[in-house]
């Protein structure tokens, strides 16, 4: 099976706008930490003092609403890269982070960070960039959540995730990730009721099958015409 082919990069890898020097110094700038599935890396509320880059492994990305609801974020990767960081003193986490699998991560202090901006001017241009796109994505994904309504949010979801872990096969995209209907609910901010729900529904128009707790996208076209797709760059349309 083969990747889709637009989706050789996650928008969180910072390889995609640092130049390979700048990447190269990003890299000797970090040191490795393993975390356990399941083990959080930190938790929403807590002093936010470095960055974080994904070696390997997965990391969820969340924030508890006020009811105490999860609402998963992003859903991280080999080389995604994520950090709170504003250059306006100290702060915190506004969400936390959770190994979904055994993961392996390189770690920046943000002192270490800003030196590399202060001293590499090209690295300062190229890592804001990279910001910028970090939080076009994280608008987005708030815009489908509160425009489109449940139906909407989960269409735009399974388009993210095709982005995201789609593999291009005859029958299909198949979602090469494992997601229970939980999982989904907390992507959309609803109930695993409403996303069971829904999932059956497009599964009875033949817009989607499931197997063994894998989704495979039979109408792609569908699902964008569910939340009249604005046709995002690759880079922002991801998990």
């Amino acid at each position: 099976m083969d990747h889709l082919a637009l989706n050789c990069k996650s928008s969180g890898q910072i390889s995609l706008f640092l130049s390979d020097e700048n990447v190269e110094r990003l890299k000797s700038a970090m040191y490795s930490h393993h975390f356990l599935q399941q083990q959080y890396l930190f938790h929403e509320g807590e002093p936010a003092k470095k960055l974080f880059y994904v070696n390997e492994g997965q990391v969820k990305i969340y924030k508890l609403t006020d009811d105490g609801k999860e609402l998963i974020l992003y859903i991280l990767q080999e080389g995604d890269m994520f950090c709170e960081f504003g250059g306006l003193g100290d702060l915190n986490f506004s969400y936390s982070a959770q190994a979904l699998t055994n993961c392996n991560i390189g770690m920046i202090e943000h002192s270490d960070l800003e030196m590399l901006i202060y001293q590499h001017g090209d690295f300062a241009v190229e890592f804001l960039k990279w910001m910028s796109l970090w939080h076009r994505k994280t608008e987005s994904k708030f815009r489908d959540l509160l425009l489109f309504g449940k139906s909407g949010a989960l269409a735009s979801t399974l388009i993210r995730l095709s982005n995201s872990y789609g593999k291009l096969t005859e029958d299909g995209i198949v979602l090469d990730v494992k997601l229970t209907n939980t999982d989904i609910a907390n992507l959309i901010g609803t109930t695993r009721e409403s996303v069971n729900r829904l999932l059956n529904k497009h599964k009875d128009d033949g817009i989607i099958s499931m197997k063994n707790g894998t989704i495979t996208i039979h109408k792609l076209n569908d699902l964008k015409s569910i939340v009249s797709c604005p046709d995002c760059p690759i880079e922002i349309c991801r998990i």
